[in-house]
């Protein structure tokens, strides 16, 4: 086995620098030293054998020194006699261990983040020691941050966009570029009621501290050319807020839900119907439409495994909702139309009927081939017609 070697002193500092140990004392963390490192020197045989190799491995050693400190201990070896040896490496202070790596100058500007702290939001100081390496790397911001943190604290769910924070050098895209350290520090410095607990993650952010957030809408195309709510001849391609939406009450009886955009556009004239311009995994925007629970819903999406996972998704929300050209048939018909779905589902899906479930198992156990999927808009225009008409 290789003996412990300078660079192998500078490798276990840096493994204290990597796990943030040598910042945190400076903080008001653990002092760490004096401390002692392990050292791997010869054994005797070795000093008999390779008495040379010996002499230039502890000469490697002396001429490193400075830094860190060896300590010797006297032999008497039969053959060789009286020498002296490494027998251990010790660090007297962080300044040396900091010098040994070069870390130094990234120390002092860790120690001014600790000063600017202190004299701040000292209620910080706590991250600062369990984050060190992610507050060097937010040097040059945090001053922001720590004032957008002051802020909120005098500001408690202020119920404005984060456009309307008014602070120097404190934007919008700041904030949520930051969303994620935000949090962690927010949560440190706001009183428990001022946090809604329930809202997590990066999306979560401005409902969990009271910020307004750009409302959800919901985009939709009245389908019966005798039912208007734009002048005739303008087009009933229309847009809403969720809340608009909640409140339209809608004179349709049917309802389409599609998740692409050219088959919304293109969605053909159906007596009492409307279609909706999906938006993938989420349907929280339209569960506060009550009046839709009254309303037959078809929902279209890809033949593929996430196309399920969607529809048993959307279920929750609306459990009467049929599919709509998510078959077996459709997709045997098209079988030159197939693609590749890349990253399928695979998981259990419980809101799918008979039918649909039997067809999902089929392609996440690649029945007919691996992961084939088709998509929505490679069906025919004229088979959508006929499906609508048998409806």
């Amino acid at each position: 086995m290789r003996w412990t070697t300078p660079d192998d002193i500078k490798n276990q500092v840096r493994k204290l620098w990597n796990r943030g140990l040598l910042l945190t004392s400076l903080c008001g963390g653990e002092e760490i030293f004096p401390r002692r490192f392990p050292l791997k020197g010869p054994d005797s045989r070795e000093l008999s054998e390779r008495f040379p190799e010996v002499r230039d491995w502890i000469g490697q050693l002396a001429a490193a020194a400075g830094c860190y400190r060896i300590v010797w201990r006297r032999i008497n070896h039969r053959v060789l006699g009286s020498n002296d040896l490494p027998a251990a490496i010790w660090i007297d202070t962080l300044e040396d261990a900091l010098g040994l790596i070069n870390k130094r100058r990234p120390a002092e500007q860790f120690t001014a983040l600790v000063a600017l702290t202190t004299a701040r939001q000292p209620q910080l100081l706590a991250w600062l020691a369990k984050r060190p390496l992610r507050a060097l790397e937010l040097a040059e911001d945090w001053p922001r941050l720590l004032a957008f943190t002051l802020w909120m604290r005098q500001h408690p769910r202020p119920g404005l966009y984060l456009r309307q924070v008014d602070l120097p050098g404190v934007h919008t895209k700041l904030i949520e570029g930051y969303r994620g350290v935000l949090t962690e520090l927010l949560d440190l410095v706001l009183p428990a009621e001022a946090i809604e607990t329930d809202s997590t993650g990066i999306g979560g952010f401005y409902r969990r501290y009271g910020f307004s957030e750009k409302p959800a809408r919901v985009r939709f195309r009245l389908l019966d050319p005798s039912k208007n709510l734009l002048p005739p001849g303008l087009g009933q391609d229309i847009t809403v807020t969720q809340t608009s939406f909640a409140h339209l009450e809608l004179p349709v009886t049917k309802v389409f839900i599609t998740e692409n955009e050219i088959n919304f556009l293109a969605f053909p004239d159906v007596p009492d119907a409307m279609v909706i311009f999906g938006a993938g995994y989420g349907f929280q925007h339209l569960a506060a439409a009550t009046w839709l629970q009254t309303r037959a819903i078809y929902y279209w999406g890809d033949i593929d495994t996430h196309g399920f996972a969607i529809l048993n998704q959307f279920r929750g929300f609306f459990p009467h909702s049929l599919s709509f050209l998510m078959d077996r048939q459709t997709l045997l018909e098209h079988r030159p139309l197939w693609g590749f779905e890349a990253q399928p589902e695979s998981g259990n899906l419980t809101c799918l009927r008979t039918e649909e479930q039997s067809l999902y198992d089929q392609l996440r156990r690649n029945h007919w081939g691996e992961h084939i999927r088709l998509e929505q808009e490679r069906i025919g225009f004229a088979y959508v017609l006929d499906a609508l008409r048998s409806l």
